[in-house]
């Protein structure tokens, strides 16, 4: 398989496809900001309302682990079906679920439903993130898009966009999030984002995305086709190794995930967390932006691991002494360099997979990602909550800690992000003296090379079209 075995049939869209692209960025960008309002609305609403780091490490969990548990149905379904029927019954079932949840919040009470004691406040929860992990559905969608609308040679930048689009979306997302619990509380926030999800909707509705025919190799395919994303992540050498290398850089974010947002909490409050969330979110926007302008050089894969390592660097330094100013900038550098990370996977899946089969590996990658990320949320915020945090607020744990933390009343979070950053540095060191390492990055370099011969050729052959 060369490199133009990536590419779909010739659809007609040489010229406008990058615009078309554009238009589904936007539409996919706005449909995630709404979900990610709510679903950061509630951890937010949940941690202020019962102070309790396992409540707030539970829920941001449950969305990841939902996510895992169906992205290889996802994938299967994105590469069945044609990719703007899927965005739509995405976000039409994700909008049905937001309003049965709203229905449910009014008629039970923000009283009783915050009650831990009482079922309804996990139900509540459960049926949102339901809602929120549908609408991912349009993300791998998305990263097939930019095989299908934009040309080779612009995937890093495509995928850069992407990035970008996502740091705005941070800021959007914690800003009005923390000022809609804040100050609107949890009932309009719903409001406001089902009110949201609809519009979304009915715009994409109406846009066109030119996709002739769905492109299959396969007759048969399961609903859930795992050896059909299995077998195509096989094939190419060294993939596995990608996709559990970005396995285990996700347990930092998982232990991001649990503890985060409620250092940031406690810090800054409800409202003024919200505030500089969104501060620190440009960090996205600029990686975003860099990405787009600059691309990923000509190894994506070298450029991933040492960005990870970097990253697990910016969230171990983060914490190191209780101060705003170093807690901002820490997690601003940490989340520039995210939009990297996460385009370099992208791009290589797109030049070497098969366009007909990405969906399933895309989704067959964010199966064990994304499970990798709640798992490590699941077993730290108890830890946090119950053993390390207390800890550090004794004398004898205090003390043992002073040199390198320094004092302050969230040492015990400043520990678990210090460990767990220095932890994502030395896997990605590791990463890279491996074999796998070496023969995924031929096999990327060896793609390139020869869709550069292919096009040299093409342009020797048609003199005439070249002079057109």
């Amino acid at each position: 398989m060369d490199a133009s075995d990536t590419a779909p049939a010739d659809n007609g869209l040489a010229d406008g496809g990058f615009r078309t692209f554009l238009h589904v960025l936007m539409n996919t960008a706005v449909a995630n900001v709404t979900t990610s309002f709510l679903w950061f609305a509630l951890t937010f609403w949940a941690y202020a309302e019962t102070r309790n780091v396992l409540v707030a490490g539970v829920v941001a969990a449950s969305h990841m682990l939902f996510v895992s548990l169906f992205s290889m149905f996802f994938g299967t379904l994105v590469d069945r079906f044609r990719k703007k029927a899927v965005m739509a019954w995405a976000t039409l079932v994700a909008l049905i679920v937001f309003i049965l949840d709203a229905a449910l919040f009014f008629a039970i009470g923000p009283t009783a439903i915050i009650d831990l004691s009482r079922p309804w406040f996990w139900i509540f929860a459960v049926v949102l993130l339901a809602g929120a992990v549908v609408e991912q559905l349009r993300g791998i969608a998305l990263s097939t898009t930019v095989t299908l609308l934009v040309p080779v040679e612009r995937h890093a930048n495509a995928n850069g966009l992407v990035g970008t689009v996502q740091g705005v979306g941070m800021i959007v997302t914690s800003v009005f999030s923390g000022l809609s619990v804040g100050f609107l509380g949890m009932g309009w926030t719903l409001l406001i984002g089902v009110g949201a999800l609809a519009v979304t909707l009915l715009h994409l509705v109406l846009l066109r995305i030119p996709e002739p025919e769905v492109v299959t190799t396969e007759q048969g395919t399961g609903w859930v086709d795992v050896r059909g994303g299995w077998l195509a992540v096989r094939a190419v050498p060294g993939l596995l190794a990608l996709v559990l290398f970005t396995t285990l850089n996700n347990l930092f974010g998982g232990v991001a995930m649990a503890v985060m947002d409620p250092y940031g909490i406690e810090m800054f409050g409800v409202q003024g967390w919200g505030i500089w969330f969104a501060v620190m979110s440009t960090g996205f926007i600029v990686g975003g932006a860099l990405v787009a302008a600059k691309g990923l050089g000509g190894n994506p894969i070298r450029t991933m691991l040492l960005f990870a390592a970097a990253i697990g660097a910016a969230g171990a330094l983060s914490t190191i002494r209780e101060q705003g100013w170093v807690y901002i900038v820490g997690v601003w550098l940490f989340m520039a360099m995210i939009p990297a990370v996460e385009a370099a996977e992208q791009t290589v899946i797109q030049r070497v997979v098969p366009y007909e089969k990405q969906g399933r590996v895309f989704g067959f990658a964010n199966t064990f990602e994304a499970a990798a990320a709640p798992i490590t949320a699941l077993l730290i915020a108890p830890l946090a909550e119950f053993w390390i945090i207390p800890l550090l607020r004794t004398e004898e744990g205090l003390r043992i800690w002073e040199p390198l933390l320094g004092t302050g009343h969230n040492r015990g979070i400043a520990l678990i992000l210090f460990l767990s950053g220095i932890a994502c540095v030395v896997v990605a060191v590791l990463a890279m003296c491996t074999p796998q390492y070496r023969l995924l990055s031929d096999r990327y370099l060896n793609s390139a090379d020869s869709e550069q011969d292919t096009g040299q050729s093409s342009q020797k052959s048609d003199p005439v079209e070249n002079i057109a």
